[in-house]
């Protein structure tokens, strides 16, 4: 789990640097450093290498843009990049210095295939999916970036194992979820109403009168399938479609509209979409296995992310960075990365950057 929670959460799209100093110092975790011209050799390789772009860009869908000119970072981009960073460092000092971790080329190897698969996955989930392979993409790495990337991996991968509140992904244990959990995969049939907002409260009216839900969705739904009362199938664990009938339904008795729609469009109008669960089936385990490693995933990444803002909140006061990179600051989410400020267009001259004083701690 790259970063315990979405690894290489990157998208530095264009440009090759953002302007660093060569004297510049970097940053600092701890007494653990990246200097600038490894931070700045980083950011030229990303923008640089169309491969190696399109796989650390599929991470990170939102992106950023490039600079003025054809060869700056936006500065957004840069402290991206750098949170990342910082990111990385307090993982591997907490693992070294708490949890006494200090890998071998086997759990450095198996890191490095951790990372290599999740490399693939958000490259082929790409519309145009990334060219190329996902070793191609850490061979094309620099040495210190695909070293800390794959070190950072081995630490998180470690420190997620260790947590109370995640659950191994074994077969074993995802039989035994399963077992206490086996309502969660029922295979759920439906019958839908899409409404029209302005007979939202005759539809709720009719359904208070004792109206059957099919009833209900061949007198308002605006669907085909109002025509058969609103019947729209059955939803098993394998249907890409069974997290959001799930969803929809978890608190829905049989044979009952909810309370309260979806609020949607439908023929680029809006709509208020009525779900209704019919038949709930239980599952087994053997076609549910797909969507129970999925919610068990989620699961551990939720608790891997709370571990990480402790972790980073713990080395709050531990790190350091050069202000041309970034501030290191509180948001509202926990300790991030701010772009560095600038000047405002009637000032010509140097930029007006703050550099945040971070003091030194040592791990206990």
């Amino acid at each position: 789990m790259r970063r315990l929670v979405a690894l290489l959460v990157i998208a530095l799209l264009g440009a090759t640097l953002y302007g660093l100093s060569n004297n510049s110092s970097g940053i600092s975790v701890n007494g653990s450093t990246v200097s600038s011209s490894t931070f700045r050799n980083e950011l030229a390789a990303i923008s640089s290498n169309a491969t190696l772009k399109c796989y650390v860009t599929a991470l990170d869908t939102a992106g950023f843009a490039p600079g003025a000119g054809g060869s700056s970072m936006n500065a957004s981009g840069a402290a991206a990049w750098a949170n990342l960073r910082v990111e990385g460092l307090a993982l591997d000092q907490y693992a070294k210095h708490s949890l006494k971790f200090h890998p071998d080329a086997a759990t450095l190897a198996k890191a490095q295939g951790s990372l290599e698969s999740e490399l693939s996955a958000a490259g082929a989930s790409q519309s145009t999916p990334c060219t190329g392979t996902s070793a191609q993409v850490l061979a094309e790495m620099p040495a210190e970036m695909r070293s800390f990337e794959i070190a950072s991996q081995a630490a998180s991968l470690d420190i997620v194992t260790k947590l109370d509140t995640t659950v191994p992904l074994t077969l074993a244990s995802m039989k035994q979820y399963y077992t206490t959990h086996t309502q969660n995969y029922d295979t759920i049939c439906v019958r839908v109403a899409w409404v029209d907002p302005t007979q939202v409260t005759a539809f709720d009216e009719a359904e208070v009168q004792g109206m059957s839900v099919a009833a209900l969705a061949k007198k308002f739904s605006a669907d085909p399938s109002g025509a058969k009362g609103g019947a729209y199938g059955c939803f098993g664990p394998s249907s890409n479609s069974y997290s959001g009938v799930r969803s929809a339904t978890a608190s829905t008795p049989l044979n009952t509209f909810p309370t309260t729609p979806e609020q949607t469009t439908y023929n680029n109008a809006e709509a208020a979409l009525f779900v209704a669960p019919t038949k709930r089936t239980p599952t087994p385990f053997a076609q549910a296995e797909s969507a129970v490693l999925s919610d068990l995933e989620n699961a551990n990444a939720t608790a891997a992310n709370t571990e990480k803002e402790s972790i980073l909140d713990y080395a709050y006061s531990a790190v350091a960075i050069d202000p041309s990179i970034g501030r290191w600051g509180l948001a509202t989410t926990g300790p991030d990365v701010f772009a560095p400020a600038t000047p405002s267009s009637g000032v010509v001259g140097a930029a007006t950057i703050t550099a945040l004083g971070a003091g030194a701690s040592t791990y206990k």
